[in-house]
């Protein structure tokens, strides 16, 4: 079997619960080290790995294939031009850069270095997401209506990370948290025919956004995307109506909490949700109504690293593709221009 030497650009809680995991136990990926700039701690969790002292000496490093810009997303672009003008392939965290422009750069300077270059959209993998995608793409729902996705928290408290509460690009939960509901809308309904936005700051000592409602336009229906700090109390995550039915579900992927709290990914119900969390059909299927709870597929996000692996060895599509990153980036850029013009804006 061919091997894939990866290496990150940071080991802080993106680098330690996201990425190391599925590179090391992904029998075609070899990880060889990480970019460490103050703390050197990634040999204590991985003995055999390489800590680089700068970015050079990684990029330099004959043996390495693969980069991971896992870096704050005001970083992504001048990191991941580097990365590709040095040969290397390359996955970028979300948001995969501050503005389309820039991704459409990236796009363009990996297809003329003939380097692979993905965005880590994980929560593809997530197992209410798929369980959703499932439904949807069963047709349990007649023809598509209204659909509204969340990503509701409650926490007024300013992150630590003092990148994600600094007033510059890329910062704020439009792009923290918007690049995945937008992405899992693109990957079900495509792209929309226009955007409406409303963008505020909810927290009293907040200097970003932390608060958005997004509607996308579509021919016959719509899709809002909403995320916020102050929902206590959330109500479900996914709640999608069409003309025979609906499907309520809540967020409830366990893999962001069993990778942080260490558990091994070879268990038997690796990303299973709990059965409390199933989500709640309704509707009509061969003239018969019924309402049940329906089982969640398991999430997984080693699918994405086996993406990876199979498009740098076997030149099959990427995961998830530069064109998919450059289109959430182009919501985005949509979205801050409807709300600062107060109008809907169109693709």
């Amino acid at each position: 079997m061919q091997t894939i030497n990866a290496a990150l650009l940071s080991f802080g809680m993106s680098g330690r619960v996201f990425h190391a995991p599925f590179i090391d136990v992904h029998p075609g990926f070899r990880l060889v080290g990480s970019w460490e700039r103050s703390n050197k701690v990634m040999q204590q969790f991985y003995p055999k790995a390489k800590s680089y002292a700068s970015l050079d000496s990684l990029l330099t490093d004959e043996d390495v294939d693969l980069v991971i810009v896992n870096t704050p997303t005001y970083t992504h672009y001048e990191l991941a031009k580097k990365v590709l003008e040095a040969g290397k392939h390359a996955v970028v965290e979300k948001a995969f850069t501050a503005t389309a422009a820039e991704a459409m750069e990236l796009k363009t300077l990996a297809e003329k270095m003939n380097g692979k270059l993905s965005v880590f959209q994980n929560r593809r993998w997530d197992s209410d997401f798929k369980t959703v995608q499932h439904i949807i793409n069963n047709g349990l729902l007649g023809d598509l209506v209204e659909i509204s996705f969340a990503y509701d928290r409650y926490n007024p408290i300013l992150s630590p990370k003092l990148h994600k509460e600094v007033p510059r690009p890329g910062a704020g939960v439009v792009h923290d948290l918007g690049p995945h509901l937008i992405d899992q809308a693109l990957v079900l309904f495509g792209m929309p025919k226009a955007v409406f936005a409303d963008i505020s700051v909810t927290r009293p000592t907040s200097q970003v956004c932390d608060y958005f409602e997004i509607l996308l336009y579509y021919p016959t229906w719509r899709v809002r995307l909403r995320a916020g700090y102050f929902v206590r109390e959330p109500a479900p995550s996914y709640i999608v109506h069409g003309t025979k039915g609906s499907f309520l579900k809540t967020r409830a992927d366990v893999q962001e909490k069993d990778l942080q709290a260490g558990r091994s990914l070879s268990i038997p119900d690796w990303g299973v949700e709990p059965e409390l969390e199933r989500g709640l059909l309704h509707t009509e299927v061969d003239g018969k109504i019924f309402r049940e709870r329906v089982e969640s597929l398991p999430g997984n996000y080693i699918d994405y690293y086996e993406g990876i692996y199979q498009s740098l060895v076997h030149d099959k599509q990427l995961p998830v593709t530069a064109h998919e990153g450059v289109q959430v980036m182009r919501v985005i850029d949509g979205a801050f221009k409807s709300f600062n013009e107060g109008r809907v804006i169109e693709f």
